[in-house]
Order: C-alpha cells, then structure tokens, then sequence
C-alpha cells in the first residue's frame, strides 16, 4: 500500500509522490515564544514527530525546518505577541524569547519530540524576508504606503484555494487593526513601519521597520527547503489567514507552486472548547508533567488520529496510560527474557514467529500508510504485545533469539516511529572506577603518604570493595 496523505489543499487523500524521489522537504510552522508551551502545542508537534519518524522509517531522507517566531506575530489589536511579553515580564524582548524558546525545547524533549533538522528564527532572518518582499514590489504583487508594504490580493486571484475564502469576502483587521493605508481590507502587510519607540525595529528600503507574521515563515523555508516543499504543516488555526497568505506571496514570487501537501492537525479541546491562551482555559506541559509522564501524554494524543480534535482531561489520560502500561510491562518482559542474545529468524523455521512478525508489520504499515492512522497502528501493537506474551508464559513455543527478533521490531515500531517506549538507563560499570582510585592509591603510597592511600582504602571498603595488597601491587574484589 502507497503512504497517502490528506492534503488539505485538494480537500482529499493523495498518494504521497515527493518532488525529488526519495527525499522529502518538510516545514512546520513553529511556536511564538512568549509563553510556556501548552497541552495545544504538544499535540501539534507530537503529530507531526511521529509523521518525520514515519517517513524516515519508510526510507525517505527527511530534511524537516521548524521556525522559532520571535517577532512579528501580530495580535488582532496590532501590538507584537512578543514585544506585549517583554512588557508582561518587564525583560527585554530577546530575553524573552531566548526564555521561552528553552521552556519550548525542554517541553518537547520530555514529551520525546526529536528535535528539527533546522530551527530558524526569523528575526535573523530579516534579510531574506526583506528581499522577499522587494521581489514582489518588483512583480508588482504589493505595493508601499507611508513606510510600510503590503500584498495587493487583487492581484492574487487564487487567494482563498486554501480555506475557501474569497478575498471579495473579507473584512478589514485580520491580524492588523483597520488601515487606510490599505488599497483593500484584506491586503496583509509584509512590512511594518516602525514607530521610533518601537522596540523590535530593523533598516529597510522603506524606513525602519519589522516584518508582517506571513512573510516570515515564507523566506525561512524556502532559504532552506527551495521554492517547492513537499510537506508543509501546522495547527489547523493557522490555515487562514496565515497559510493562505503564505501560499499567495510565495507563489507569485516564484511563479512555482509553493507546497505540494499540506498537513493540518486538529485542536485540543477543553470541555469542548478549543483550548487556548486567550480564552485562560490552557494547560502548559511543563504542569502536565507534575501529573503525568511524558510517554504517557504522548501516548494520550497519539491515541486520536491527527486530524481529529481531542478533548483534554486529567480522567482520560488516566485511562489512556493503563494501556500505556500494559505495553511497557510487556516490552520490559521481553527485554528481560531475551537479553544478550541476537534476532534470528532461521531458528524458527517450523514456528508463526515470521508470519507474525510479517503480520505486524503489515498492520502497522497499513495503518500509518493510511494519513497516520495512530490510533490504528497502536492497536496493533496490542495486537503484537498478545502474541508476545503468549510467548512469554510458555503458550506458544519461540526461542529466545526468536524472542530477541520480537524485541527488536517492538522497539523499531513502539520506539523508533511512535516514541512510546521509556528511554534506558545506561548501566555503567564500576570496575573502571575502582582501577583508577587503586592506581592513584599507588602514587600515594610511592610517596608515602600513608594517611591518604588508608583514606581510599577504608572509603573503598565502606562501599564493599576488598582490596588486597601484595608485592605484585593490589587487587580488589567486588
């Protein structure tokens, strides 16, 4: 079965065909970092981790670019997100931002969202973002008013092929209060001026000033994934106005088509309302964490598919790690009972253990060959972890390299693609130590220095290590 995407373009499922065979270019619009990340931002990133996983486990060489928005996010009264933080917190605005930008990435790795390939912030990349925009001067796309550019969208007549919204439709105050300045309500701003107490303020051909939110994620993805993307994805609010202006100002930039599918993930829902900052009804992850591990909130959001809103509660991730639970005792057992010993399928000969391990990954495989079915594909997991334990307790005859082979295919499904599987405590010998404390206890007894060489030796013997000493030098046991 050929991997199809729901392509929010097409408003259907499509085979998925790269632009280049075997390698995929992938953008997902990343977090305004005024505040801590919340429960809404890890379903979002979640979703999209476990579709980069697939992907690389299906053999495509990924190169996935998440921006970092640190300026020009505009709330609908027209101030700055991050510079109203500053003024919040009483920092300055990078600040801010280098803050929350940790408390972003540290909330993702407990969550084991594997870091981006690339994580461009846009205010260093004001450059790009500032030719981008002459580019469409040029082509006659925008237009400049008293400082600032906007993007002319009766000159765009597919604006709208997106959302389903029709420029002759809008309304002014999209983003940005309603301006005179503008030749038409719904033109967006590529540029701002900036007013001189203006914190967040760069030289431009047109004055000081700031980039418009859109243009941002224009320019950085395009700087490192080219003029087409294969996958570009985001929350299922950004889809007007941000990706719909994202796709006119690109396109009649380049005159290529600027992204071949687009991804949309559904919202975290509270009561059955959508969760959010402005509405005060969100949960940040890193309180989330104080009541629950990071592999069983995983756990919780993959267990609906990603297009697909889930209703947020502490009751229904209680329930959802149960089976959370099952998975690792299972995965733990067999760990256990096939440690040290290599897969091998020859072994097995006259067994199921080949048409099970075929089986398996079949299922899984159809599942997230079908848009990321992840809720299809964790049931069979289940589904593997009944046929593990049956191995387990005897009831079907498998060798422990054929053990060993199930081990490694849990690991590459339930790990390696969905990131379900708690990461391992490296065990580290302690004989290594002991060498190095007996060798400098030899340098103190060349010196004579009695007192310190008795030090090592009582501490060692505290701690359970005989040593004993002799002409041919010391030995100890453990």
């Amino acid at each position: 079965m050929s991997l199809r995407l729901y392509n929010s373009l097409s408003r259907e499922k499509e085979i998925f065909e790269p632009l280049v065979p075997g390698r995929v270019r992938m953008y997902v619009c990343g977090p305004t970092v005024y505040d801590y990340p919340h429960i809404g931002h890890a379903k979002s990133y979640v979703s999209f981790d476990v579709i980069v996983r697939y992907l690389r486990y299906s053999g495509y060489n990924v190169r996935y670019v998440q921006n970092i928005t640190d300026v020009g996010h505009l709330l609908d009264s027209g101030e700055d997100r991050i510079l109203k933080g500053a003024e919040r917190e009483k920092v300055e605005p990078m600040e801010l931002v280098e803050r929350y930008t940790r408390a972003y990435f540290e909330a993702m790795d407990a969550l084991n969202v594997q870091r981006p390939d690339i994580s461009p912030h846009a205010a260093a990349h004001i450059p790009e973002q500032i030719k981008l925009v002459q580019d469409l001067l040029q082509k006659g796309c925008a237009y400049e008013a008293n400082g600032s550019v906007y993007f002319d969208i009766t000159n765009w007549q597919e604006y709208g092929k997106l959302s389903g919204r029709k420029f002759d439709e809008q309304q002014a105050g999209a983003r940005i209060d309603v301006n005179p300045e503008k030749r038409h309500p719904a033109d967006f701003a590529l540029w701002k001026k900036a007013e001189p107490e203006h914190v967040m303020q760069w030289d431009s051909p047109w004055g000081p000033g700031y980039p418009g939110w859109h243009i941002e994620c224009s320019a950085m993805s395009m700087k490192y994934l080219g003029e087409t993307l294969d996958i570009h994805g985001g929350g299922m609010e950004n889809q007007f106005p941000h990706h719909e202006c994202e796709i006119a100002q690109s396109e009649a930039a380049t005159g290529k088509r600027f992204v071949r599918y687009w991804l949309h993930n559904n919202m975290v829902l509270v009561d059955g309302v959508k969760m959010s900052k402005s509405l005060g009804n969100f949960t940040t992850v890193s309180d989330a964490l104080k009541r629950f591990s990071g592999e069983e909130l995983r756990f919780f959001i993959l267990q609906t598919h990603y297009r697909s809103p889930v209703d947020f509660s502490d009751e229904a991730i209680k329930a959802s790690a149960q089976g959370l639970e099952r998975l690792h005792k299972t995965y733990k057992s067999l760990v256990r009972q096939s440690q040290g010993h290599e897969s091998d399928f020859a072994t097995q000969a006259d067994s199921t253990l080949k048409v099970t391990i075929d089986r398996v990954k079949a299922d899984f495989e159809k599942a997230m060959d079908d848009d990321f079915n992840t809720p299809l594909a964790i049931a069979a997991l289940f589904d593997f972890s009944r046929e593990i334990n049956k191995a387990l307790d005897g009831q079907v005859s498998v060798t422990t390299e054929g053990l060993a082979a199930y081990r490694d295919l849990f690991v590459t499904l339930a790990g390696d693609v969905l990131g379900l599987l708690p990461k391992e405590e490296k065990s580290v010998s302690a004989e290594p130590f002991v060498e190095l404390l007996l060798e400098l206890r030899s340098h103190f007894r060349a010196d004579k220095n009695w007192q310190m060489a008795d030090y090592i030796r009582d501490e060692l013997q505290k701690r359970g290590v005989e040593i004993e000493d002799s002409k041919e030098g010391s030995r100890f046991y453990l």
